[in-house]
């Protein structure tokens, strides 16, 4: 047996190493973007936008590796979407305070969830969700994946009666998306290897020929000392005292929350996507994954990035066949390389603008056929819950409905847990529920009376 065998069990899992770079590789262009859209978000901060770009692909290298290496599993972690929302809009651009300051509050919401790991509480919470739950998840993130596919491919787009609509398709942007998912759905019906990756390639190529995408003005640039300016700022002692005031822990609770269930639940419908759960319905290695997005949470507010999470784009490797955390080792080695190639990357995940002057909304049409098709591989969970059973049946509905339609992988689980604690208290089975799960409804309806909190008691 090759060391690559005896350390990821890639046979034993059914794969090959080809399927594992593949998976990897697929992974990495379907969130690449994230190396381009964090510091477009973060520079709302007045953060460097240069300096915030080396660093995400850093940390997403870092991050990523680890993940292969302590899980072996084909999760890939970086700067968390939603999460850089909240500290470029609400901790610094609501509360005033410096972006130094809002990634010392990623780093005091990162040490909390790895205190609550190593004393097995975040692993007990996630034990004590029912399965149900656990499927409505991972059904609701697939829909949610979807929806984030369809604007980023500018399908649908905003409207200020409906909320959403459909967009103009035939425009270039949804033009490109399209030939790009046609392909993949084209080549996956015929189960060939590789359909997201050649359908990413499509839309690139047919990008750039129509002058949708534009080529890159170079192929490489190293880092400069100004590109690691935002590492360790968090650290010092005068911005970590000045998080730790009473206006900001509702707003550090609402990180936790949110980097805390948007893992369990990316990891439950990725794990299941991939066959990767054990008899219990939970993925393997369970406590290690924890600590690794714990760690990654905090580290990210270090690195000046945002808090660093599981991304729930690790499904489209999955969707081409990756199995072990040697698919997390290529892709952490495609983030490392990002940082010298820049802006060669950037044509895959570049962003097109559409839509009037004044009303233009960010599309990413090379990668949105990916997302769009990860949300297909996602949803097919929903056949495994028991819609007999309104215990499961009522919960499930409000995560499947709840986490796309607030945009909100947390609030869609919050709605799921309250729902689920009605229904069994309503019919006179409070007793048989988890006590962890009670525990979990104060904590919900703080989040979302988090706003009320912040005005009339923090």
């Amino acid at each position: 047996m090759s060391a690559l065998e005896r350390h990821f069990q890639i046979r034993e899992r059914g794969s090959t190493v080809r399927t594992e770079v593949l998976g990897g590789v697929v992974t990495f262009l379907t969130m690449a973007y994230i190396v381009v859209v964090n510091p477009a978000i973060l520079s709302a901060a007045d953060m460097p936008v240069e300096a915030v770009t080396v660093a995400t692909a850093l940390g997403a290298a870092v991050f990523t590796l680890a993940m292969g290496l302590a899980t072996n599993l084909p999760f890939a972690i970086a700067a968390g979407l939603g999460i850089n929302a909240v500290v470029a809009f609400q901790i610094v651009g609501g509360e005033g305070v410096p972006w130094q300051v809002a990634m010392a509050c990623i780093v005091i919401e990162g040490v909390l969830a790895i205190v609550l790991v190593l004393a097995g509480l975040r692993e007990a919470i996630m034990r004590a969700v029912p399965h149900e739950i656990k499927l409505s998840i991972g059904v609701g993130i697939g829909l949610f994946i979807t929806l984030v596919g369809l604007r980023d491919a500018g399908i649908t787009v905003n409207s200020p009666a409906t909320g959403i609509e459909l967009g103009d398709i035939t425009a270039g942007p949804p033009l490109v998306a399209l030939a790009g998912l046609l392909t993949m759905i084209v080549l996956a019906a015929r189960n060939v290897k590789g359909s997201l990756l050649i359908g990413i390639a499509v839309s690139t190529v047919v990008g750039l020929v129509f002058g949708v995408l534009e080529g890159p003005d170079s192929i490489a640039r190293l880092p400069q000392g100004d590109d690691f300016s935002t590492i360790g700022d968090a650290l010092a002692p005068d911005n970590l005292l000045d998080a730790l005031t009473w206006a900001l822990v509702p707003l550090i609770f609402v990180l936790f929350v949110t980097d805390f269930f948007d893992t369990i639940g990316t990891a439950v419908a990725v794990s299941s996507a991939g066959n990767l759960l054990d008899e219990n319905g939970q993925p393997p290695r369970l406590k290690r994954l924890l600590l690794v997005d714990s760690v990654a949470a905090a580290g990210g507010g270090v690195l000046g990035t945002s808090s660093n999470t599981t991304y729930v784009e690790s499904g489209a490797g999955v969707a081409e066949g990756a199995r072990t955390g040697l698919a997390s080792v290529v892709t952490a080695g495609c983030f490392l390389l990002t940082i010298f190639l820049v802006p060669l990357i950037t044509v895959v995940a570049q962003t097109v603008l559409i839509g009037p002057e004044g009303a233009q909304q960010e599309t990413h049409p090379a990668v949105a056929p990916a997302l769009i098709m990860i949300g297909f591989l996602m949803i097919r969970l929903v056949a495994d819950i028991d819609w007999s059973r309104p215990e499961a049946a009522i919960p499930a509905f409000f995560v499947i409905a709840g986490v796309p339609l607030t945009f909100s992988i947390a609030a869609g689980i919050g709605l799921g847990i309250l729902s689920y604690v009605l229904v069994m208290a309503g019919t006179g089975r409070a007793s048989r529920v988890h006590p962890l799960m009670w525990a979990l409804v104060p904590l919900f309806l703080a989040f979302f009376a988090s706003d009320w909190l912040s005005a009339n008691v923090f």
